[in-house]
């Protein structure tokens, strides 16, 4: 069982992982508090020996930063994507983030290893519109009409 995209703290992980909920953990590092938060919910997993499978459905920035928590995580498993970060999200970086044989390779420049290319980034503000994904609303909507069946 894997979860983790919408918990937000160590402390809910830790009773998923109490409950033995899951062996697969999905922190979402832009919900979770980031880097130092994804380590240490890697680290807890490792703990109950669940693996880690980073959630990243955000732009190249918080890619990378799911990319630099995997490289240093014993227990990573796979990076979850819906894309490849090219594209849009690929001009929006100095240099995009690097493919190989379908596998991510980290980068070896200092932080994160991206650097924001602004002008891009300036030419194409929010506008305000709903996010992919957005968390928001039900999460089952569904729920009742099964209770009915």
């Amino acid at each position: 069982m894997a979860t983790g995209e919408r918990l937000t703290t160590v402390s809910e992980f830790a009773a998923v992982l109490r409950a033995g909920a899951a062996s697969i953990l999905q922190p979402d590092l832009g919900r979770s508090g980031g880097i130092l938060q994804g380590k240490k919910i890697a680290t807890l997993g490792e703990v109950h020996q669940a693996v880690l499978a980073p959630h990243c459905y955000c732009g190249p920035v918080v890619a990378a930063a799911n990319i630099a928590l995997a490289a240093c995580s014993p227990n990573f498993l796979i990076l979850e994507s819906i894309d490849r970060w090219d594209g849009f999200h690929a001009d929006l970086l100095e240099t995009p983030i690097r493919w190989e044989d379908g596998m991510v390779i980290p980068s070896t420049e200092p932080g994160l290893g991206v650097v924001l290319n602004e002008e891009v980034a300036l030419a194409h503000p929010y506008d305000g519109d709903d996010l992919h994904l957005e968390a928001g609303g039900d999460p089952m909507p569904f729920a009742e009409g099964l209770a009915a069946e």
